[in-house]
């Protein structure tokens, strides 16, 4: 009978050890507004993660296919077309790249695009670089995050040629 408890012990260790680590608790959260006549609605959360910062987003209302996604250096979707966002979150004053790139090597701001399904939907989980969970000048508490209606192409400047902002939302500490 011993035999076979350490075995149960031994066997559910394993497990556990094969078990995919948890989400981190999201620690700052933007409820997505419509934008430039859109129909978008969703949440978009950020949670420290080790040297990374987990972006989770699930947005319905887009159209299928890619789309651009970056935090903004405004805190602000007040206008229509979500300009008012201003630009692309950019502490360090670096060129618009790839979100592969080191941070220091791209704006802080750029993130992976987004991907919705034929139905509009998009469930999206990204692991990113060089985003800071706290306020001041190389924080996004208080920024913005902004989807455009066309896919990032990750080079042209200064913003990817991701088209107009469809859906944007303030990003506030949880």
């Amino acid at each position: 009978m011993k035999s076979i408890a350490i075995l149960s012990g031994v066997a559910l260790a394993a497990l556990a050890g094969c078990a995919t680590p948890p989400t981190p608790r999201p620690m700052a959260h933007a409820q997505l507004e419509a934008k430039s006549g859109s129909a978008i609605q969703g949440r978009v959360t950020f949670a420290p993660h080790g040297e990374v910062t987990v972006v989770e987003a699930h947005i319905g209302g887009l159209t299928p296919g890619e789309h651009g996604f970056h935090v903004h250096e405004g805190g602000d979707c007040s206008a229509p077309d979500a300009t008012s966002a201003k630009g692309h979150f950019n502490p360090a004053g670096k060129m618009h790249g790839h979100h592969h790139h080191h941070p220091m090597e791209r704006h802080a701001g750029d993130l992976p695009n987004l991907v919705a399904n034929a139905q509009g939907q998009a469930h999206y989980r990204a692991e990113v670089k060089g985003l800071v969970l706290k306020a001041g000048p190389e924080g996004i508490l208080e920024r913005s995050v902004v989807i455009h209606a066309d896919p990032d192409d990750y080079k042209s400047q200064p913003a990817g040629n991701s088209g107009k902002r469809v859906a944007c939302g303030v990003i506030k500490p949880i």
